[in-house]
């Protein structure tokens, strides 16, 4: 009997969360622009809002990315240059001073760093994934699914914006503004965490 595959949890995670990601990133700011000013909307009182932040850039040319990054409007979003819930900042602030000593725009060289990281992460995912350990494990195919939907999302904001965009914000405990790929990071890292720890080794089983 074949073993059964769950590539197609896996690759139906990856285009929900990615989907979900970048709708409600799109949709938050175009809801919050206010002209550009930006603003916030209270779904949990002194907990949770909504938060949509802006620059005082303006969009003005034109193009395939121009035309994505004023989806809300010509003014740009705000964008978070560092990792995973803004950690990393220090990392990033380390490579825009090299990126500054090369004479390269040093935030530019931060967000293609984490860029690069990300782009290979998504290649090692999807090579993981062919290997039929993998596809026969439920709970590592979800795991992965979710991180690499976590990972293209925000891939897509720093290709795209230089930049992801952050618009959920715990303020109750002023927790960092994150989105709904940071979200899907954290739940596939956590899960893949417990699928290390609690599946048992080939030999135990079969003892």
């Amino acid at each position: 009997m074949a073993e059964r595959s769950y590539r197609g949890l896996m690759w139906s995670l990856v285009l929900v969360g990615t989907t979900l990601d970048q709708v409600s990133k799109y949709g938050v700011f175009k809801w919050l622009y206010n002209d550009g000013e930006g603003g916030h909307q209270v779904l949990i009182p002194n907990v949770f809002q909504l938060l949509a932040q802006f620059t005082d850039q303006r969009e003005t040319a034109q193009g395939l990315l121009p035309f994505l990054r004023s989806g809300s409007g010509p003014i740009l979003p705000k964008v978070n240059h560092g990792a995973l819930f803004g950690i990393g900042s220090e990392p990033a602030h380390i490579v825009s001073r090299i990126g500054a000593w090369l004479g390269v725009d040093p935030t530019a060289m931060a967000n293609g760093v984490f860029a690069a990281v990300s782009l290979v992460a998504v290649l090692a995912i999807a090579y993981w994934s062919t290997r039929r350990s993998t596809a026969s494990d439920w709970s590592l195919c979800a795991a992965l699914g979710l991180i690499m939907a976590g990972t293209l999302g925000n891939l897509y904001d720093r290709l795209v914006f230089n930049g992801v965009r952050d618009f959920l914000y715990f303020h109750w405990f002023e927790f960092p503004v994150f989105n709904i790929a940071h979200s899907c990071l954290v739940c596939g890292a956590f899960l893949l965490l417990i699928q290390a720890f609690c599946t048992r080794p080939a030999a135990a089983q079969d003892e």
